[in-house]
């Protein structure tokens, strides 16, 4: 695969066929829907199939490009692939991870989306290309597109006494916002690049979309209508490319996190969206700081809650997104943002969202030269004239948001992306595992026996994962089935059982603590059958949990 570039479904599709191809063993892909145009939703699952079905095993969710216009969130997926298939029998941590996890990978969600945004000239959209709310093809108003065919979408700057820009002093190419009392000046009004529908010479009113759909707003958690929140959907999970999504997760009860790529602000979001985080179980709350704080320092991307730190505007909230996976769910969920043009450009210091609405003019500065320098001067672009079909004479030019800021120009993608995999690993890795610690047969007298079956978890989250899903009874204790071999008899227990959880690592106190140190050995769970038989009969004994996978083990009667 290649990693400076973006690619369109047909290609995306044959790069997984082929990957899936050549690691029969290790790769498989599947279909988890159709979209609303017809493309199927590729799913990869990795992990080695001779050391156990993947339904056996923990498993971690990752994700990207639900959002049409954020390609380098596929380009995560194939490179989170292409690195785990390389590093199988190399990295011991990637090794580990395939022998005894499984990872479920979807690196478009939107395929439609994302296509339409491949298209020359591009055609940008929020996610699906269905046309909602309102299925009609009608528009007024400025509808964004590409005006002089050049395949990019700029800004327009329209001359106009009344405008709120001018050029700045000492870099006439950077508009400035003009002083509330200023007058006598060139003042310009920015506008999209776009063709203006049903223009009555006066009002340009920016159109609604006709494609308003933003599929991560259609997820079951806190879905909200329309009048509350812009593309969520009729309900909830109504989109085809969401209710696959959702109907895969749920089919998969052994997925005990998940990433989900999007662009851009170079973070790592965790929830809540639309609550604080005094409403989080603590325990909860420490295990994402841990987890955040893991991956800053590999990614070097800042671990922030959305609620508290990455909000469009104080007083609204986010709803109906990913984070479905861990407030209904409990599986620990985090969205990355990946590209931020502000650190390429030396900005250290700015605050996410609000960057956006107001920020030092030397920022611009900043990034104009970053642009100069790194990008050959395609991130921004030179005011140049252009004869408009409804204003005349207008100038396009500005920020190619597409090439410098909604995704990595192509010589920063395949760093950018390189940061993650290490990090997904490392998530994956401190899930929930049962693995055997003994199977213990003893004899009580002629032909009876006492069989004990003990597991354990040996991984850093509890079985149950958080204290979320215990609430939320998302799952069960560990379940242990004895099977018996011709001639034997069970004469103390049952043949199915349901035990505890087992507790992992993650909620030990310091040992500098004071009080009652939790846990001791809670992270073991025995089953005890008393079975007359035959010397020399195997008992086949299974334990299993959802989240912590599946163990077997054979119990030999014998003295």
């Amino acid at each position: 695969m290649e990693f400076d570039r973006f690619y369109r479904f047909a290609e995306l599709s044959a790069a997984l066929q082929q990957a899936a191809a050549k690691r029969p063993g290790l790769v498989a892909l599947e279909s988890a829907g159709k979209s609303h145009e017809g493309r199927d939703i590729w799913v990869v699952t990795l992990t080695n199939g001779a050391t156990g079905p993947a339904a056996e095993k923990p498993g971690f969710w990752v994700a990207g490009n639900v959002h049409a216009t954020e390609l380098s969130a596929s380009t995560a997926c194939l490179y989170l692939i292409d690195r785990l298939v390389r590093g199988y029998g190399s990295d011991p941590d990637i090794t580990r991870l395939l022998d005894t996890r499984v990872l479920y990978v979807c690196p478009r969600i939107s395929p439609d989306g994302a296509e339409w945004a491949l298209e020359e000239p591009p055609r940008p959209i929020r996610s699906s290309t269905r046309p909602y709310p309102f299925p009609h093809d009608e528009q007024e108003g400025l509808v964004q597109q590409d005006i002089d065919g050049d395949g990019r979408l700029l800004m327009m700057r329209v001359a106009d006494p009344n405008g709120a820009w001018k050029p700045h002093p000492a870099e006439p190419r950077l508009m400035i916002r003009r002083d509330p009392i200023e007058t006598g000046g060139n003042y310009y009004r920015i506008l999209p690049e776009g063709r203006i529908e049903k223009y009555d010479g006066i009002q340009i009113p920016i159109a609604a979309p006709r494609e308003g759909l933003d599929l991560n707003r259609n997820y079951p958690a806190g879905w909200r209508r329309e009048h509350l929140q812009l593309g969520a959907g009729p309900f909830p999970t109504s989109e085809p490319e969401i209710r696959a999504v959702v109907e895969f997760v749920t089919r998969h009860p052994n997925i005990t996190g998940g990433i989900d790529f999007h662009t851009y602000s170079g973070v790592l979001l965790r929830p809540f969206s639309d609550r604080p985080d005094t409403d989080m179980p603590a325990e909860d709350l420490w295990v994402y700081q841990a987890i955040g704080a893991k991956g800053s320092e590999i990614t070097g991307y800042p671990a922030i809650s959305i609620h508290h730190e990455f909000r469009y505007h104080p007083k609204e909230v986010i709803t109906g997104g990913f984070d479905w996976l861990f407030t209904d769910l409990g599986a620990f969920m985090w969205a990355v943002e990946i590209w931020s043009p502000q650190r390429q450009a030396g900005i250290a210091e700015y605050k996410y969202i609000d960057w956006f609405r107001d920020h030092p003019v030397e920022d611009d500065l900043k990034l104009l030269a970053w642009s100069d320098e790194a990008l050959d001067g395609k991130g921004y672009i030179d005011w140049y004239p252009v004869e408009h079909p409804e204003l005349g004479p207008v100038e396009l030019g500005g920020w190619d948001a597409f090439h410098a800021f909604r995704n990595p120009p192509p010589q920063f993608l395949e760093s950018e992306v390189a940061k993650f995999p290490d990090w997904i690993v490392w998530h994956a890795l401190i899930s929930p595992r049962l693995e055997l610690f003994r199977a213990k047969v003893r004899k009580l007298g002629t032909d009876l026996w006492r069989i004990e079956f003990v597991v354990h978890n040996t991984g850093w989250l509890p079985s149950y994962v958080s204290k979320t899903a215990l609430a939320h009874k998302i799952t069960r204790g560990i379940e242990a089935e004895i099977g018996l071999a011709p001639g034997c008899t069970l004469t103390s227990g049952h043949l199915r059982v349901t035990g505890p959880e087992a507790e992992g690592r993650a909620h030990l106190k310091s040992l500098i603590g004071f009080g009652r140190q939790p846990h001791g050995t809670s992270d073991r769970v025995g089953f005890e059958w008393t079975v007359r038989g035959p010397e020399g009969a195997e008992i086949a004994l299974t334990a299993r949990h959802d989240r912590a996978g599946t163990v077997r083990a054979t119990a030999r009667l014998e003295a």
